[in-house]
């Protein structure tokens, strides 16, 4: 698709990374290293993002783009220094899928919880929508002209489907055509359980990536297992979730030896808890007599997690004190804390007492 330069006004076509620029003001784009130059000269004044020193842009070595946005440094010292925590962001960032091959497990109403509890302890926190059904916009009252399909077939940079809902949280939504997506990727033969990874690649600025899984075992799981460090499985308390737990350990030993690209069990989350007391009481026992101390923070029946999404809000937004609030904050922090992350010592809430 053709694209008209900033500068000359010419019409060309985005090929390299230097030829987009995105600012707080906007997007420019540039048809040569000539008309990109000339609007450095016309945009001169600057502050450098590592020692924060004011500058005149004078030398392309002062942009760096990164992740499809303009970023500036005033000397090569405080260019190296980008890199150099640039990199160690890319070490500390943890990716994090939201799976169970059952439905019903409140894995979405999980993933937009954990998300928006992760934010609100102030990590950068990215939640990607990998399910057709679309729930994650749904949930929260929000739509986006460029989503997870289009980024999955290419036509897209990663940071052209990323939409803010706060301060700490960023989005990539889902729609309907994400099944036939699903289709396409099942027919490339070269390295197909790769093409996620290699597509969110370019984002590496959050501390947390949170993907929301559809309930199956498809090509579009193993391209979450694939990406993620980590895997977190939301159990309701009943029986059946426990026998899909089992197939979602075959899923990730499949993964594990056949991609070869580890990936482990953060830990099972116990939802719907409370519903029925001698259920409950069962599941647990299972869980923890399987997953030991992987077993975190039951999530306790609560109607708010269920009205939330009718009032396009998170449950923090919606009901703070409620139940499911409580157990989700509380989730968040152990999900930080076993990702290696240190955090300040929580407020005393009371808790209800669990089985």
């Amino acid at each position: 698709m053709a694209t008209a330069c900033s500068v000359c006004d010419k019409d060309f076509r985005v090929r390299f990374s230097f030829q987009r620029k995105r600012t707080q003001e906007g997007t420019f784009y540039f048809c040569s290293h000539e008309c990109l130059e000339r609007h450095l000269r016309t945009d001169r004044e600057q502050r450098c993002e590592v020692c924060e020193t004011p500058f005149e842009v004078l030398y392309t070595y002062q942009q760096i783009d990164h992740e499809g946005e303009a970023h500036y440094v005033c000397k090569e010292a405080c260019r190296d220094a980008y890199f150099e925590a640039r990199r160690a962001q890319e070490t500390r960032m943890k990716r994090i899928a939201v799976l169970n091959q059952k439905g019903g497990t409140g894995k979405t109403t999980t993933s937009i919880s954990l998300a928006a509890g992760l934010a609100d302890l102030g990590f950068k926190v990215l939640l990607v929508d990998l399910d057709s059904q679309s729930n994650v916009g749904v949930s929260l009252g929000l739509s986006a002209r460029r989503n997870i399909s289009d980024l999955l077939l290419g036509e897209v940079h990663a940071m052209d489907c990323v939409k803010r809902f706060s301060d700490n949280l960023d989005l990539i939504l889902s729609s309907a055509s994400l099944s036939a997506v699903e289709t396409e990727l099942v027919q490339v033969e070269a390295a197909r359980h790769e093409i996620l990874s290699e597509r969110l690649k370019p984002l590496t600025r959050y501390d947390f990536v949170i993907l929301d899984c559809s309930p199956s075992l498809s090509v579009l799981n193993q391209n979450s297992l694939t990406y993620a460090d980590h895997v977190l499985i939301p159990v309701s308390c009943d029986y059946l979730s426990l026998v899909g737990v089992k197939n979602i350990i075959r899923t990730i030993k499949s993964v594990n030896e056949v991609l070869l690209s580890p990936v482990d069990i953060l830990g099972v989350v116990p939802t719907f808890y409370g519903l029925s007391k001698q259920c409950t009481i069962d599941t647990i026992r299972s869980l923890r007599g399987f997953f030991k101390d992987r077993v975190l923070q039951p999530i306790r029946v609560d109607p708010s997690l269920r009205q939330a999404p009718m009032r396009k809000q998170t449950i923090f937004e919606y009901k703070p004190d409620s139940p499911g609030a409580q157990d989700y904050r509380q989730l968040a922090r152990q999900v930080a804390e076993k990702a290696g992350f240190s955090l300040p010592d929580a407020p005393e809430e009371a808790q209800d007492e669990q089985a």
